[in-house]
């Protein structure tokens, strides 16, 4: 097994200390190592946010980019190159508020991808609003008088959706986060994990309130069954279920139809033909 240091990055961290976040940098350092991963091997995308800076803090290939638009980025850098592992790192409101629409369209699509969504249920980064995953009621920044509307259970809609691999992790427990993280990097085609990770400056309630309430899913839970899946997102027994919920055989990986057909080899594999051709093409959209 590789050593986790191998991936440290060594800059200043921005998180407050004592953040959740570091939990979920030191469970993703040992996952990879785990899996005999080296830094090379890896590529992590991001978007805007709190959980958008991790990729800055461990050692691999990375792409820092728009808010909300980390997941079609991660499906080009797959589609170009599947021999790299790639990851997205997101918040709940850079994935479900701006990127909403991107990681509905990427279950349909089942790229070989792993998402870990840190979700804290706010907009961490930028003071504390209200995000998707607010609940009802809650009272913010921007929100006085209370959020209005009911927050998103984005793992019930992925189960739904029939995304082949969904499960809810919780930063405060490394070592289980460890594992769902090593299961869903193994994973081939789409990989989703909401992470529950409390906001130690502008959360609710304390990272203690959380660990009083979250309960490992059992060992009896048959995560091939979509309807147990269901009933475990869905529930509303005041505590907070962690675990794979839901695991199935991938079906078809986006666009491994088109290198059957079109060419045997992803892109990073091909040769330039003719690199005159190249620059006699770019030199036309040089300006006058």
């Amino acid at each position: 097994m590789k050593k986790t240091d191998e991936f440290d990055n060594r800059v200043e961290i921005q998180w407050c200390p004592g953040c959740p976040n570091y939990g979920i940098l030191n469970a993703l350092k040992g996952a990879l190592a785990e899996l005999g991963k080296s830094p090379h091997e890896i590529c992590l995308v991001s978007g805007i946010g709190q959980a958008a800076k991790l990729p800055h803090y461990l050692k691999c290939n990375f792409f820092n980019g728009l808010h909300g638009r980390a997941i079609p980025v991660a499906t080009g850098i797959n589609i170009a190159n599947p021999d790299l592992t790639t990851i997205v790192v997101t918040g709940d409101g850079d994935c479900y508020g701006e990127g909403g629409n991107h990681f509905i369209h990427a279950i349909r699509r089942n790229p070989d991808l792993t998402v870990f969504v840190h979700n804290n249920e706010i907009y961490a980064l930028t003071k504390g609003q209200a995000s998707p995953t607010t609940p009802l009621g809650e009272k913010r920044r921007l929100k006085m008088s209370g959020v209005e509307i009911p927050p998103i259970n984005m793992p019930a809609f992925a189960i739904m959706q029939d995304c082949s691999f969904v499960a809810r992790g919780f930063a405060g427990d490394l070592k289980h986060l460890q594992d769902i993280m090593v299961r869903s990097i193994r994973h081939r085609g789409m990989s989703y994990v909401d992470i529950i990770q409390p906001c130690i400056t502008w959360g609710t309630h304390p990272v203690s309130w959380y660990k009083e309430r979250v309960r490992r899913i059992g060992d009896d839970h048959n995560p091939e069954d979509k309807n147990s899946a269901l009933d475990i997102a869905l529930t509303k027994d005041g505590f907070i279920h962690t675990g794979v919920l839901y695991e199935v055989p991938s079906g078809n990986i986006f666009a491994s139809r088109f290198r059957k057909e079109v060419t045997s080899r992803p892109l990073t594999g091909l040769e330039i033909q003719s690199p005159e051709k190249i620059h006699e093409l770019l030199l036309k959209f040089k300006p006058v």
